[in-house]
């Protein structure tokens, strides 16, 4: 059985890392390369890292060799790559994958060249999603452009692009910290059975990626203001989950 992942997420505004609900009011919430030092520390799984607040990856490029410095995990980055090229130099400077959502529309193309160039291991797409009227509706542009495909038409144009895994984000329980979407996450997983989906959105506690685990087959629980505004770590996480047969890497 593959052991599952617990992954923090960063995000960067500014130069800053910040945090928001439902993706927007983001609040200030320290310094990135300090942040990532201090999860590296914590021997966690991987880290994400994901530029929202402009059209290019150029802020991503910037800090990459400081965060490659201080991180010895893999680290995945997103948020402004338009281009294969953009993806190149990513994973030239020290990414290890790139994660693309608005790209998949824009530049299916580049999406494509991304996977066959460096393998389907290196990409990541990320859809995120909104419930509304009774079914989910998908967006990019960091939940500012409504997309006119369904969630599942989403997931498969992910999966013929190349992906190596799949971000589902959910905008309305993002920065809640009321616990996953899990109908969200288990409706992914029922398009995309051969791929792993990390869940993004929502989690408030141990007991929050214990139920992610226990009942969806989601492959990771990404966590952003678990970590950032609580006496939580990943070590303890794991601790906790250890208790319920969860597999994971060891600490």
């Amino acid at each position: 059985m593959l052991k599952k992942r617990i992954i923090p997420i960063l995000l960067l505004k500014d130069g800053r890392l910040v945090k928001g609900i439902n993706f927007s009011n983001y609040r200030d919430v320290g310094n990135p390369i300090s942040s990532a030092a201090v999860y590296n520390s914590q021997q966690v799984d991987e880290l994400i890292v994901l530029n929202i607040d402009s059209d290019s990856f150029k802020p991503l490029a910037s800090i990459l060799k400081e965060l490659s410095s201080v991180c010895f995990m893999p680290l995945t980055l997103g948020g402004g790559v338009k281009s294969f090229d953009d993806a190149a130099l990513l994973i030239a400077e020290g990414a290890d994958k790139v994660v693309v959502n608005s790209l998949c529309y824009e530049a299916p193309d580049e999406v494509r060249k991304i996977s066959n160039h460096f393998g389907k291991q290196a990409l990541v797409c990320a859809i995120d999603v909104r419930y509304q009227e009774g079914q989910y509706f998908v967006f990019s542009k960091c939940g500012a452009c409504k997309e006119f495909e369904s969630f599942e038409q989403a997931l498969k144009r992910r999966v013929s692009l190349g992906a190596g895994e799949i971000l589902v984000q959910s905008i309305d329980h993002d920065g809640t910290m009321k616990g996953y979407d899990l109908n969200m996450v288990n409706y992914a997983s029922s398009i995309v059975e051969k791929l792993p989906i990390l869940a993004s959105g929502g989690c408030g506690d141990y007991n929050d990626i214990k139920t992610l685990f226990l009942s969806t087959s989601a492959d990771a629980a990404v966590c952003g203001s678990l970590f950032n505004f609580s006496d939580s770590n990943p070590i303890r996480a794991k601790s906790f989950l250890s208790n319920y047969d969860i597999p994971l890497k060891k600490v």
